[in-house]
């Protein structure tokens, strides 16, 4: 009964239990799905982990490759990440060139990149002016169930935790670079950039992690980046419902706990993958 319900009239089978507080999947309203990560899980790349938020899982694969600097910035390297929604993860996505909401992820995790300065270009930099390294972030989701910001974020966050960049040298006599395999050192991460995201049902109430069902019936959604400081690094608000300026500072507080939250369980894997 309960099951022809939902598919007759899904929205009012949500309002029935956001009214007692509660969602379908036994969450509360501000609870997260189990998260985990899982870092240095592709031995081929140079950095990669596997981020599951509920059924949402996506991987990200870091590769290092040599460049020239851009000529308005010589001393600069360069980051590209790259979401990729393939229709393995969900059958909304088709095959063929990236769809709307890649190309969408694709930017917000550039801006995340860029806003944070989870990393300084400038110590990608190599010899200013003729090499810097140039750090491809390819994200690929795995399974899609709703929230995919959140998981892009954490998965390039504990990836790049885990690079590690052999030493180079320019020789003067040859010009050539000279790369030092045995010497390798990990990246300066600078800040950790954790978002969060809300979906809006009927214009004012909110829930945290959205499933790919909540944000399909949602008014609106909203993506939240903070670092460790609490500075607020990026704001992600795709249209739909207007919020008022007391639901956006709650939205931030919640992604203040939940920065904690992530870094708490990103420390405590990295912890348990160093050699005793």
């Amino acid at each position: 009964m309960a099951a022809g319900f939902k598919t007759v009239e899904p929205l009012e089978y949500y309002r029935r239990f956001l009214k007692e507080n509660c969602r379908p999947d036994g969450r509360e309203l501000g609870e997260f799905r189990t998260t985990t990560v899982n870092i240095g899980s592709i031995s081929t790349a140079d950095g990669s982990a596997l981020v599951k938020l509920g059924n949402t899982t996506v991987i990200c694969g870091v590769k290092a490759e040599f460049a020239a600097p851009p000529t308005d910035a010589p001393d600069k390297g360069y980051v590209v990440p790259n979401v990729d929604l393939p229709p393995l993860c969900s059958s909304r996505f088709r095959s063929g060139p990236p769809g709307e909401e890649a190309q969408v992820a694709s930017q917000f995790i550039a801006d995340v990149i860029e806003n944070s300065q989870i990393i300084q270009k400038e110590d990608l930099c190599i010899s200013p002016g003729k090499l810097a390294w140039v750090l491809y972030c390819d994200l690929i989701c795995l399974d899609y169930d709703g929230n995919i910001l959140d998981a892009c974020t954490f998965a390039l966050l504990a990836a790049l935790k885990n690079v590690q960049l052999p030493e180079v040298t320019i020789n003067e006599e040859t010009a050539l670079a000279e790369v030092n395999l045995k010497k390798k050192s990990y990246l300066n991460i600078r800040t950790h950039p954790v978002a969060t995201s809300f979906a809006v049902f009927d214009d004012t109430l909110l829930i945290v992690d959205p499933t790919g069902e909540e944000e399909h019936l949602a008014t609106g959604t909203l993506t939240i980046v903070m670092d460790e400081e609490g500075k607020l690094c990026c704001l992600h608000k795709p249209g739909g419902s207007g919020l008022t300026g007391a639901k956006l500072q709650d939205c931030m507080s919640r992604a203040v706990t939940r920065h904690k939250e992530v870094k708490k369980l990103m420390d405590e894997v990295i912890k348990s993958m160093k050699p005793k």
